[in-house]
């Protein structure tokens, strides 16, 4: 259902300043903003207004007990020049999963889909057409509540910004496996997207990029044992037997998108996919044994992170070389080329805008 959103323009864009060719990721926004406030038990209309700075208070409750979740989610052109969203419904699913866990309302359809659809049509030209870039959209809701005390806010914000991105990952990563700190554990809130997930990521990975890794591979909160995420994405693990392993989602990872993109296209072309607990010492052997074809990342920023080396008890694990690999760049290749319309899309995953 069309709902009306206040459209308040940008009267001096800002496109110009941006060098689509070399843009550093997560630094470079575009003209206008959405957002729609959660008061007095209900939300009401949207506006899109220019990206700007937003004003709070000291005391504002995202800030002290942490009610903050977002989504990861990106826009594209398809041959003709239009825009397109892929698999926003999703997003949408899951940013609701994540309210729920959080003591968040939920949002409505028509507000996350009619701003998603304004904002990124009215800030099309920002959308990168070379190879590998696209408009990544940042929608995100936070507690607002000018209060000091635990309990959950009354008011909320929900808004979206647009930033052009090209690559996330330039080259292939080195991952080190995380076997001191826990990203998540039974009952906690590791399915969510919730902001406190990746702060507490940031001391360990800090560590293992002293040691010269680009990531971490998070492992089971009681005995570091098997494997749950790495970073920013859902991990992979490919046999020589064109068997694909992937952690089965047990509450302590994301529900990812391009995860169960990838899972489906697997299964489609024929491969067995397996969702199960996957013991670390049981990949670091078939590393040993020439037996792990292929390990990624997968991811909306990433789409597919191609990992060439595991650190493991103070050893490195090189894995196959990454330009060779059948899985991962067949991958990466399918997704792209659906998300920008270059193939046909079996799944129905496009939502065309223009």
């Amino acid at each position: 259902m069309a709902i009306s959103i206040k459209i308040n323009k940008n009267p001096q864009s800002r496109i110009h300043l941006c060098d689509f060719e070399n843009i550093e990721f997560g630094k470079i926004f575009s003209d206008h903003m959405f957002r729609a406030d959660y008061t007095d038990g209900q939300w009401q209309p949207g506006t899109i207004e220019p990206y700007g700075n937003i004003s709070i208070a000291p005391s504002l409750s995202a800030l002290h007990y942490g009610q903050s979740i977002f989504e990861g989610m990106k826009a594209f052109k398809d041959p003709q020049g239009k825009p397109q969203l892929f698999r926003p419904l999703e997003n949408l699913k899951r940013l609701n999963i994540s309210a729920i866990r959080m003591g968040m309302p939920e949002l409505p359809e028509e507000i996350f889909i009619e701003g998603l659809k304004q904002l990124v049509v009215l800030d099309q030209a920002w959308i990168p057409t070379i190879d590998g870039s696209a408009l990544y959209l940042r929608p995100f809701m936070f507690a607002t509540d000018d209060f000091v005390g635990v309990r959950p806010s009354n008011n909320y914000s929900f808004m979206i910004f647009c930033c052009p991105v090209n690559s996330y990952y330039p080259k292939p990563i080195r991952v080190k496996v995380e076997q001191k700190f826990v990203r998540a554990a039974e009952g906690m809130a590791g399915s969510a997207k919730a902001a406190g997930n990746y702060g507490i990521s940031m001391l360990p990975t800090m560590e293992a990029k002293k040691l010269g890794y680009d990531q971490i591979i998070w492992t089971d909160g009681k005995n570091h044992q098997h494997v749950e995420e790495s970073g920013t994405t859902n991990l992979f693990f490919v046999l020589e037997d064109n068997l694909v392993l992937t952690p089965r989602l047990d509450g302590n990872i994301l529900n990812g998108i391009t995860r169960n993109t990838c899972i489906a296209l697997l299964r489609a072309k024929g491969y067995e996919v397996q969702e199960r607990d996957i013991s670390i010492v049981e990949m670091i052997e078939a590393a040993k044994q020439n037996k792990l074809t292929d390990v990624f990342g997968t991811g909306t920023a990433a789409i597919i992170a191609k990992i060439a080396t595991i650190g493991y008890e103070g050893a490195d694990y090189e894995l196959p070389d990454p330009e060779k690999r059948v899985v991962s760049n067949w991958l990466y290749k399918t997704v792209y080329n659906i998300q920008t319309g270059k193939e046909p899309d079996p799944f129905n995953w496009i939502m065309k805008l223009g």
